[in-house]
């Protein structure tokens, strides 16, 4: 492992100033370690954040929920007013990791999550995502996880969080703090799609800190299901994950639809424009396949991830007709009825 300075933060403004190029936060450490014993990630420092208290849960004023960015996932996953108001995210919270990577790994270090591409963790390969204007060594070599919505010729690489496409889903926002100050992204505009510069999974500033994440006051807590399909029951990622959510109206028909995908892009994938063919249909099989053919449109596969165009149509089908039923996918015993 490359050697580094470690340091603790006493304050937010003491952690703001050290930011910046050859730095690192560190919470949970779940990822950032895993990639600096790999020699991905080479931080001339590391600035220890767990003791800024941004660990809190809070209600704020327009009924929506304030989620500090250090509360572990574990806790968020079992926080009553998590579980009744969003219990889309608590699903997702749940299909993610194994129980001890949940314990530790934070609200702030999921958004902050790299992939797990089998070329950008190998440092013997060409990645540009690791070191840009190398090449792609996916392109052309083994894509059975790889992106079908989304990728450039730069890099076909997928982000691998499950709580962030419940996030998607349920727009939260994402509350971060500089040098020049606090702003606030909405989560469509907080991850990245590869374009030309694969380098840059978000569009935080190298100086900023992620303080909070909001969710606002629509949680979806009657329909919804976030279904999770990966190569086995245990610990894995996702080959395809769909966060389904759902308000019917009186008349049983839909009047609002949020559907996410993960596991199939750069990024948690949505279109608002799909999500419209669903308004004012009765919820079926019908409604669902055209819908999940908009929002598949533009699939295309590498190869070895051919599968997941059919996959995900399946997938989005199933989550949706959960989502509609009331009948949430399980996060205890998996199976899919």
């Amino acid at each position: 492992m490359h050697p580094f300075h470690y340091e603790r933060a006493v304050d937010i403004d003491q952690a703001v100033r050290a930011a910046g190029e050859g730095a690192r936060f560190i919470a949970g450490g779940t990822n950032l370690l895993d990639l600096m014993k790999e020699n991905v990630e080479r931080p001339q420092r590391l600035m220890d954040i767990n003791s800024l208290g941004l660990d809190k849960v809070e209600s704020l004023p327009n009924g929506g929920l304030r989620i500090g960015a250090l509360i572990r996932n574990a806790d968020l996953a079992a926080h009553p007013q998590v579980q009744q108001q969003y219990p889309l995210l608590a699903s997702a919270l749940m299909a993610g990791a194994s129980p001890q990577l949940r314990n530790m790994a934070t609200t702030g270090g999921n958004l902050m999550q790299r992939t797990r591409c089998y070329y950008f963790y190998d440092s013997s390969t060409s990645c540009n995502k690791r070191e840009p204007g190398t090449g792609c060594g996916a392109i052309g070599g083994t894509t059975r996880i790889h992106a079908i919505l989304g990728a450039s010729e730069h890099c076909i690489a997928v982000h691998p969080s499950d709580m962030c496409v419940a996030l998607a889903a349920l727009q939260a926002t994402v509350n971060v703090i500089g040098a020049k100050g606090p702003r606030s992204i909405s989560f469509e505009q907080f991850h990245r799609l590869p374009g030309d510069t694969p380098q840059y999974d978000n569009t935080l500033g190298s100086d900023e800190l992620i303080l909070s994440v909001d969710l606002p006051a629509q949680g979806f807590s009657e329909y919804y299901s976030y279904l999770k399909i990966r190569d086995r029951l245990s610990y894995a990622f996702a080959l395809v994950s769909v966060a389904a959510a759902l308000r019917l109206g009186d008349d049983g028909r839909i009047v609002e639809a949020r559907v996410a995908l993960g596991g199939v892009a750069h990024k948690p994938w949505r279109l608002s424009e799909a999500e419209n063919t669903l308004v004012h249909e009765q919820p079926g099989q019908r409604a669902f396949a055209r819908f999940s053919d908009a929002l598949l449109r533009h699939a295309s596969g590498c190869g070895d991830n051919d599968f997941k165009i059919e996959l995900a149509r399946r997938a989005i089908m199933r989550a949706l007709a959960q989502a509609a039923a009331r009948t949430p996918q399980s996060q205890v015993d998996k199976c899919i009825v």
